[in-house]
């Protein structure tokens, strides 16, 4: 798998794959994510490729406190072969050379296999409770 930063062309091959892999939920619309990320640490927005096909992808964060990690997405075809630890490998180091102490991510409490994944990559559960406030709404997401 070759990794590489995301390009605007992606787009549309990138929310595909969520919607394949389940991420997109009508209150968050992929499009405003892309959009809002390509404004801020742009650089943190990571592709896998094998053969011209994008099979995963991670958007990773820094706001000078912590690191975030969203949208990390691997095809069904293409999972348990190592490539979201290989995301996510390449995300952590580019955190850390951005200075990021630290990193926090949030998974659907019901998605046992996610929660898994990211155990057996060293994340521990923090014991903290996630809370948010939506600030704008976006508009629903229909495919």
């Amino acid at each position: 798998m070759i990794i590489r930063k995301f390009k605007r062309n992606d787009e549309k091959y990138i929310i595909e794959l969520w919607d394949l892999c389940n991420l997109i939920v009508p209150s968050n619309n992929p499009i405003q994510d892309i959009k809002r990320k390509m404004t801020v640490n742009p650089h943190l927005f990571l592709v896998g490729e094998i053969d011209g096909r994008i099979i995963s992808s991670v958007m990773g964060g820094y706001d000078g406190h912590r690191g975030w990690i969203n949208y990390l997405a691997v095809h069904p075809e293409y999972r348990r072969n190592g490539h979201g630890k290989k995301l996510m490998i390449n995300i952590e180091a580019l955190l850390k050379k951005n200075g990021c102490p630290k990193i926090n991510l949030q998974i659907r409490a019901n998605n046992n296999d996610v929660i898994k994944f990211y155990q057996g990559i060293g994340f521990i559960d923090d014991k903290v409770i996630s809370l948010g406030k939506r600030l704008t709404e976006d508009r629903e997401f229909n495919g």
